[in-house]
């Protein structure tokens, strides 16, 4: 049997763990390859097995997405290599500081900037010209709704996210009249180790894990999915269009 995703090239960043390592895992078993990044060599090498384990297959990149070079290298290798992506999943992320905002330093606050939303528009800058080049290029982003809600004691990262939707917003306009689809996803409360690090009073059996977040993800990587600047909740499992405040 044919899979949805053979013969594509997906890349995920933050694939070490959590939501990113759970979608990697899900892509590769819809028979994507994956091109996977993190700054943890033995989180992507445990991935690696994993994707094996089910008859997938993977690139290992290990990199800090703080790297603006790096991820230049990255675009070059892939075109080299592929000549084309199909799918980018921007999911690595940090949380940052939890305090009020006059007490964060500003190192601390463009230190989740750097990673929240310059990476991103880096990987935008160099990879969207290898997702034109597919039939059928993806792009998912993976927000918080901290974004809307600017979620107190936690700034750095619900502006940062604010400012990740704008930037996927602003391309998925860029590129309505082309193949290209991008979008971005809130998976809400999840039992990853950020959400540990924010809530450590919390029952983590009590939460949604990321394996069951990516089989949601996966369908807005590939080709049959046809909306472009939309957001995906999954609390309420519903696909939302922005609105202009009232």
């Amino acid at each position: 049997m044919t899979k949805p995703l053979a013969n594509r090239i997906a890349l995920v960043t933050g694939a070490s763990r959590g939501i990113g390592f759970a979608t990697a895992r899900a892509l590769a078993r819809a028979g994507a390859h994956i091109v996977a990044t993190a700054r943890t060599q033995g989180g992507l090498e445990e991935l690696d097995d994993e994707i094996r384990k089910d008859g997938g297959s993977a690139t290992l990149v290990p990199l800090n997405l703080t790297d603006s070079d790096g991820i230049a290298r990255l675009g070059a290798g892939l075109h080299e290599r592929y000549g084309k992506l199909d799918i980018l999943v921007g999911n690595a992320g940090v949380l940052g500081p939890s305090s009020p905002v006059g007490h964060i330093e500003l190192k601390a606050f463009t230190d989740v900037m750097a990673v929240n939303v310059s990476a991103n528009f880096q990987l935008i800058r160099c990879m969207e010209p290898l997702l034109r080049q597919s039939d059928a290029g993806r792009a998912v982003f993976i927000t918080s709704g901290a974004a809307n809600k600017a979620t107190a004691y936690v700034s750095p990262y619900a502006a940062s996210k604010a400012a990740l939707e704008t930037l996927a917003r602003a391309w998925a306009q860029e590129t309505a009249n082309t193949p290209l689809r991008v979008n971005l996803f809130n998976p809400g409360p999840i039992r990853t180790r950020m959400r540990a690090a924010l809530m450590p009073g919390e029952d983590p059996a009590t939460l949604e894990t990321p394996e069951q977040v990516a089989e949601f993800i996966v369908p807005m990587c590939g080709p049959d999915w046809t909306e472009t600047g939309k957001f995906y909740d999954y609390k309420t499992r519903t696909l939302m269009s922005f609105r202009s405040p009232a």
